[in-house]
């Protein structure tokens, strides 16, 4: 059967797995949803749009993605209101950014209706697998790759976009502890640290394994010219209050620009709480921690929201960090404010939630 608006092919699974999910303990990026959306690129345009069963996709030996690497991805959340609608969270930053990340890694660039139109009718399909607990929301990952069966060097003529869902709760269970990192670099001026590719987060596995043998959950990354501003952290954007500002390292071509990021920054001021983008130092940081003009670190990411930090380390010594409970936490505010926006608890001034 077809949509008659979208002409997206839909093949529902014969047996639903939501029964087989605990929506009270919900590990984040274990459990998928029952469908997924698939179009393929070919001769210049995107073609064969269709919903089909969750399932495994084969795949030539000879894929050139897997040997050249071209492969992006984007992460976005939906949720539902108090009225059960399913309600994503600027879906179009993520749109403009997949698209940004398309023509950095030489691909094919995506249309609104492909993935705006494909994200609404998956979202319509599995629409129970939206929690609505607090704490949970549905994760939403559109990838795409590109599928050219030939080894060369050179850009895929052809390309795969996949959205799918998975339920999922909190990503971090207690505030992690952050290693600055000081040999290994993620990104550089002039590389592809802006896009969300595959092969940054590869690049970055090994450095953070051997800070994780060393007691940390994450890297706070540093310049690749002089390791000496901080930049973004593993799976984050990252903040700061400093002297009861909201500080944050100014994006370019090497920091990732989080939708979330953007959206506590405009919340924050919102709230009449000062902001500044600009370059932040390791010995500004630090020395703002010993003194207690730094009062929170923090990241900011889709899959966190708003993460709290318990400590930084840095050439062997950890600088703990300031324990805050809800009402006197900036991270805390920001956050409750943005889930209380996305999940419809308060008015959405800002024009961010897209009801399906």
């Amino acid at each position: 059967m077809t949509t008659d608006v979208l002409q997206i092919e839909l093949r529902k699974a014969e047996r639903s797995r939501i029964q087989e999910v605990d929506f009270n303990n919900l590990p984040f990026g274990k459990h998928f949803s029952d469908h997924m959306f698939v179009a393929d690129f070919i001769d210049g345009e995107w073609t064969s749009q269709m919903i089909v069963p969750f399932d495994n996709f084969t795949l030539s030996p000879a894929l050139s993605s897997l040997h050249y690497g071209q492969s992006i991805f984007e992460g976005m959340k939906a949720f539902k209101n108090e009225a059960g609608e399913v309600r994503l969270f600027r879906p179009y930053e993520n749109f403009k950014r997949m698209n940004e990340s398309a023509k950095r890694m030489c691909m094919a660039t995506l249309t609104e209706d492909v993935f705006m139109g494909g994200l609404e009718a998956l979202l319509r399909v599995d629409a129970d697998w939206v929690p609505s607990s607090p704490e949970s929301s549905l994760y939403v990952r559109p990838y795409m790759f590109a599928t050219d069966t030939y080894l060369g060097v050179a850009p895929s003529k052809t390309y795969r976009f996949c959205i799918f869902t998975c339920p999922v709760g909190a990503y971090y269970s207690k505030p992690p502890k952050l290693k600055i990192e000081t040999e290994y670099i993620r990104s550089a001026p002039g590389g592809v640290g802006f896009a969300k590719c595959a092969g940054n987060y590869a690049g970055s596995m090994y450095p953070t394994l051997l800070a994780q043998q060393q007691g940390y959950d994450q890297l706070i990354w540093t310049d690749a010219r002089e390791h000496k501003y901080i930049e973004e952290s593993g799976t984050m954007n990252i903040m700061f209050v400093i002297d009861g500002k909201l500080v944050t390292p100014a994006t370019s071509d090497s920091i990732l620009k989080g939708v979330t990021r953007d959206s506590l920054l405009q919340i924050a001021r919102s709230m009449g709480i000062e902001v500044e983008e600009r370059l932040v130092s390791i010995d500004e940081v630090l020395t703002g921690i010993e003194s207690g003009r730094l009062t929170e670190a923090f990241g900011a990411g889709t899959a966190v929201g708003a993460s709290p930090y318990a400590l930084i380390g840095y050439n062997g010594k950890d600088y703990m960090l300031p324990e805050y409970g809800p009402t006197d936490s900036v991270a805390v505010k920001l956050r409750d404010q943005m889930n209380a926006i996305r999940t419809g608890q308060v008015e959405d001034t800002f024009g961010w939630v897209h009801t399906v």
